[in-house]
């Protein structure tokens, strides 16, 4: 839940994809669960991780 906090607060997701996102995680309970993630989430998330590793966020200095 750290990164998706960090995501919101540098703007690469929405207020609301947060809120779905971690709700889904919240609820799924299992990984295999979690991978059912509709597939509008997935392509969120994947972009902002992109961008996070992009940008350098969270690298080691």
């Amino acid at each position: 839940m750290q990164t998706l906090d960090e995501m919101l607060s540098l703007n690469l997701l929405t207020t609301d994809q947060h809120h779905e996102i971690g709700a889904w995680v919240r609820q799924a309970r299992t990984p295999d669960r979690i991978l059912q993630m509709p597939p509008h989430l997935w392509a969120v998330l994947e972009q902002a991780s992109l961008l996070m590793d992009f940008e350098g966020v969270g690298a080691p200095h």
